[in-house]
């Protein structure tokens, strides 16, 4: 059986290493949970065959360094979205004054009337409303982004997967090119899949095209529900559970400013067997929730998965 890795946002990353580490983590949650002997099969490589399904060279050609200078006008107004609906979703769970005004004064220079158009205008603005979101709680003392460029970088990799405009020589679009990769690691095996952030649009959409049964869908961090941007260009339309998904379950954390709009129930329809997300809330400690490795090692997760690969090994 197969436990297949989707990640999301971000610079490059060493596939072997980040493995490494989300296992290292979702072995945390199992044992947590009590699954001791499963988390220890894990690390030992016994559980399951476990494999990082690895994309983000793909937002890197020879030439680029994978940042916004890829993106077009209407690719920075994806980005412009983006930013305003995270800043509206978290400006109102703001207690201090500070932030709230900087939340304002980051969704203004979004909003600005009378201000040129223009892909350099539109990221320059998005650019300037990142770095005054940074500079605010909760995300002041997170260190996850040097630079509202580099926020900025990283958003604009939510609009690129969703540019279906573009296609290579081949006909396929980067997003056909992720998830090619999503599909090799799955292969035709049952396969348990964990998708995180970005992750978790790849998966929707790759499992809606896997010839393999996937007993458990976890999604943790997910933007799915985000309807200004992910939700309406999701394919297929309407969003609906992929036809071989047995059980899909999505995590959530109250402070993870990308998990907007987290019951993916409400927006999501049953496949035909009936089966729709169920949402379940959970609490890290820290300023940035949103990492892969801190709700795989929530005990909720992990105990979810170990009891998944249990079940399927054992043919019930």
């Amino acid at each position: 059986m197969r436990l297949v890795f989707v990640h999301g946002i971000g610079g490059r990353r060493e596939p072997q290493e980040s493995l490494r580490s989300w296992s290292g983590a979702l072995a945390r949650g199992m044992q947590e949970a009590g699954h001791s002997a499963a988390a220890d099969q894990l690390l030992a490589g016994r559980l399951v065959d476990a494999r990082f399904a690895y994309y983000g060279d793909l937002f890197h050609d020879g030439q680029s360094q994978g940042g916004t200078t890829e993106l077009d006008e209407a690719s920075a107004e994806t980005v412009r979205a983006l930013l305003l609906q995270i800043i509206d979703a978290r400006e109102v769970n703001l207690s201090d004054t500070r932030s709230r005004n900087a939340f304002r004064s980051a969704k203004a220079q979004l909003t600005a009337s009378g201000t040129s158009q223009g892909v350099g205008n539109i990221l320059r603005r998005c650019i300037g409303a990142a770095t005054t979101v940074l500079s605010a709680s909760p995300l002041r003392n997170v260190g996850q982004w040097a630079s509202g460029a580099l926020m900025v970088r990283d958003l604009g990799q939510v609009a690129r997967y969703f540019d279906r405009r573009k296609s290579d020589g081949e006909g396929m679009t980067l997003a056909d090119h992720i998830q090619r990769r999503v599909l090799d690691a799955i292969d035709d095996e049952p396969a348990i899949v964990i998708a995180h952030s970005l992750g978790s649009i790849v998966a929707f959409e790759t499992l809606h095209r896997a010839p393999a049964n996937v007993p458990l869908l976890a999604t943790v961090g997910s933007p799915l529900g985000m309807r200004a941007v992910v939700w309406p260009n999701l394919e297929p339309q309407p969003p609906f559970t992929p036809p071989l998904v047995s059980t899909w379950l999505n995590y959530w954390d109250r402070d993870d400013i990308f998990a907007v709009r987290p019951l993916l129930e409400d927006c999501v329809l049953p496949n035909s067997d009936g089966v729709c997300p169920r949402s379940t809330r959970v609490d890290s400690d820290g300023f940035w929730v949103h990492s892969a490795t801190k709700y795989l090692a929530q005990g909720v997760v992990g105990g979810k998965v170990a009891e998944m690969i249990q079940t399927v090994s054992s043919g019930n």
